[in-house]
């Protein structure tokens, strides 16, 4: 029988005040692992079902993508920009390989699934101030600008079990007041720039109030940085990712952002969340039963604002058996 899902939300009333405890203290010490030792985890079943939605994109209505409108299979970049730029509600199917350039513009209520083994090559898509969209079990690869680009107030937005490697720009970029998205179970490898979460400094009256995202269960396979880097979103939430060799940074959180950093598993990352980057002020970050492996102890300080939605939680020492097993695109079946 399924374990009862423990659910644990998080508050910034009078729930967040306690929240804002010292981070560092809520946050585990670096520990021993399979990986260190050489021993194979065993594998471990996640609370929720690898295809259950859960986060941000459950709010404002929720999020169903096309729905049960009719099915369309693409094999050609004409076929598939066509199909996914038409402002009727529709499934794509994606299959076979591919080849495009720059950005395909996606409309309102789609649903866009990668039959085995699809992938988009040299280009991404571009949601922008469209709305109830979501992209799923797809592997894109050598974009010219961004895998994904979510943008100008769009809302209600799933991106899950994807695969992104080898692109220009960000593999996930969500930006100018979008909101209520979940980036949930994807795999981000042999690549720099993964998640931006803002783009800009100088774009508070569009962002702030916006941008409340959910990352979970996501894999962040020795890429660089930005996973995510945040401007002004809060609550911006964060939890049970695997972070591996991110020689960069993992998470950052800027400009009067507010981030929730829960049950994540970093292994061999120097500098796993801090405040502040590059030229861009701090926000507020609160880290929570993280499991640190062979990692810096991270900076946190601040509040963060309550977390609206229940979520089942996996324990951080689990992640890595749980999330090397079922993220990324080919990991389920739709």
């Amino acid at each position: 029988m399924r374990k009862k899902l423990r659910h644990i939300v998080l508050g910034a009333s009078a729930g967040a005040t306690a929240l804002a405890l010292a981070g560092a203290g809520l946050v585990a010490t670096n520990a021993a692992s399979a990986a260190e030792t050489g021993a194979a985890a065993a594998p471990v079943s996640p609370l929720a079902a690898v295809d259950q939605l859960v986060g941000w994109a459950t709010q404002n209505g929720g999020t169903t993508g096309g729905g049960s409108a009719a099915t369309t299979t693409v094999t050609s970049a004409s076929a598939l920009t066509s199909a996914v730029g038409s402002t009727s509600a529709a499934v794509i199917r994606v299959s076979g390989t591919i080849s495009c350039s720059g950005m395909l513009r996606v409309r309102s209520n789609k649903t866009i699934i990668g039959n085995s083994g699809a992938a988009i090559v040299g280009c991404g898509l571009n949601i922008n101030g469209d709305r109830n969209v979501i992209i799923r079990n797809l592997s894109f690869r050598n974009w010219n600008d961004d895998a994904i680009n979510v943008q100008t107030s769009a809302t209600n937005i799933w991106i899950d079990h994807n695969s992104f490697s080898n692109g220009y720009d960000g593999a996930v970029d969500i930006k100018r007041g979008s909101d209520f998205v979940t980036v949930s179970w994807n795999r981000v490898f042999s690549h720099d720039k993964s998640m931006l979460l803002g783009h800009s400094d100088d774009n508070a009256g569009q962002d702030t109030g916006h941008l409340r995202v959910t990352y979970h269960h996501n894999w962040f396979d020795a890429s660089t940085q930005r996973h995510p880097r945040v401007r002004f979103g809060n609550p911006v939430h964060v939890y049970n990712n695997y972070y591996y060799r991110n020689s960069g940074y993992g998470v950052a959180s800027t400009e009067g952002a507010g981030v929730l950093v829960e049950n994540n598993s970093f292994e061999s990352v120097s500098d796993p969340f801090h405040l502040g980057e590059g030229d861009s002020g701090p926000g507020t970050l609160v880290a929570r039963g993280n499991q640190l492996v062979g990692s810096g102890s991270g900076q946190t300080g601040g509040s963060v604002k309550s977390i609206p939605y229940a979520y089942p939680l996996d324990a951080a020492s689990s992640v890595k058996s749980i999330v090397t097993a079922n993220a990324g695109a080919g990991r389920i079946s739709l």
